[in-house]
């Protein structure tokens, strides 16, 4: 049975209007990418087979810059002619589904859930459905969900109706076709109204609770947000530069391990994002190997030095690119110019630069990180006032964001270990 998902994608997205005027809400730029992008990558990273995009505002943006198929998912459409509700765009959607039991969301949220548990949960308890809760701090923003032990849907509670901690309706639901199209509902309908809150608790519908990102692109300021947390909670790749960002900087180069200076905290830290990242690279320009004050031998051995010091706390650099070459030599393999990034992708063919992070404490760094298209992340500790200048210059006039962290510590906390 193929493993499929319908997606709503055919909102007005008014309340994002002022900031996204030009294209359907899921087609929004987040750091330069549209925001369906991210979703679609992620199920295909979890072999859907097929995914209807329920389309209807604007929907020839969506079919146009997709078309048939991406990332090996097969994409049809189901185009609203006329505002159908979400209930009325899922219906139409299921028909063009092969599957008994089919996944739905919305495509200007991206909520990191277990599909393989839901679709336990929806097995194994003999449901109709299995919705995907939140878990979040204060339920009175949101209205909640109320449970039975076992994640039976008791009830919904309107906003304001209870305080504190608790669930809320993550908006990703696993629904059985044959249930949904016995109901005799109407084309337009609201699902969460005429669906959800009617039909519990005499239709047995469960949830599985998540604590996982979470993030909905609806309003101006979420949207901003966005901007840095979607790529990050992507990526699966992290490319380091050396000097300032795991060593001190020191006046000239450093040619012997007597020289090297760990930051504060970075070979912990590198071990806190080994667990995060499924391939860690160093990429450093070394002119002082071109200038032939030091041989490769040299930085080689202050490398070993440094990977030890690593392993020990529990870290892993999968990877060290170097490029001895001179600024003057406009070598390809310098940063700012691609070329280390390329060899990553050369000796490891699975890194996908759209899912890797660059850290870096220089301007080249950042450019490198543009080059590739990479999400550059800038620490700041290590930098000299004249250079801070520098690199505030390139980011006010660069139009895609980048992510500002301290230091390494600091950018492992953001990233979520």
């Amino acid at each position: 049975m193929k493993k499929e998902a319908i997606i709503l994608v055919g909102g007005r997205g008014t309340r994002l209007q002022g900031v996204v005027s030009d294209r359907p809400k899921p087609m929004a730029l987040v750091n330069g990418r549209p925001f369906l992008t991210y979703i679609l990558d992620r199920l295909a990273g979890l072999r859907f087979d097929r995914v209807v995009l329920a389309t209807g505002y604007m929907h020839e943006c969506i079919e146009s810059y997709f078309g048939n198929s991406y990332e090996g998912i097969e994409i049809v459409y189901s185009q609203e002619i006329e505002p159908l509700g979400t209930g009325g765009a899922v219906l139409q959607a299921m028909r063009l589904c092969e599957s008994e039991a089919v996944f739905a969301f919305n495509g200007d949220t991206a909520f990191d859930v277990d599909f393989d548990l839901m679709s336990q949960a929806l097995q194994t308890q003999n449901a109709v459905m299995c919705m995907a809760l939140r878990q979040v701090e204060d339920v009175s923003r949101y209205g909640s969900v109320v449970v039975a032990g076992d994640g039976q849907v008791l009830s919904f509670e309107e906003k304001g109706a209870r305080q504190g901690s608790g669930v809320i309706n993550g908006g990703v639901y696993l629904i059985r076709k044959t249930w949904l199209q016995s109901l005799g509902l109407p084309d337009k309908f609201s699902f969460e109204k005429d669906v959800m809150e009617a039909r519990v608790p005499k239709d047995r519908m469960v949830s599985v609770s998540f604590d996982c990102f979470f993030i909905d692109i609806g309003v101006p300021e979420d949207y901003e947000t966005a901007q840095m947390l979607v790529p990050l909670s992507r990526a699966k790749y992290l490319f380091l530069d050396r000097d300032g960002v795991i060593n001190r900087h020191i006046p000239g180069y450093v040619m012997q391990w007597s020289q090297f200076e760990f930051l504060p905290c970075v070979c912990e830290s590198i071990a806190r994002l080994t667990k995060r990242f499924d391939r860690i690279f160093v990429v450093t320009n070394q002119q002082g190997v071109g200038k032939g004050l030091f041989s490769m031998a040299d930085l080689q051995r202050v490398h070993t030095r440094m990977l030890q010091a690593i392993e020990q706390a529990g870290g892993r650099i999968d990877h060290i690119y170097v490029c001895p070459d001179l600024k003057s030599d406009n070598s390809p393999n310098r940063k700012p110019a691609p070329g280390m990034a390329l060899m990553a992708q050369h000796d490891y063919p699975e890194v996908r630069m759209a899912n890797a992070v660059m850290v870096g404490d220089s301007v080249s760094d950042l450019q490198f990180a543009r080059a590739t298209g990479m999400l550059p992340v800038w620490t700041s500790d290590e930098v000299a006032p004249e250079e801070v200048a520098e690199v505030r210059r390139f980011m006010e006039q660069d139009e895609h964001k980048t992510l500002v962290c301290r230091n390494l510590s600091d950018f492992a906390t953001i990233a979520g270990v």
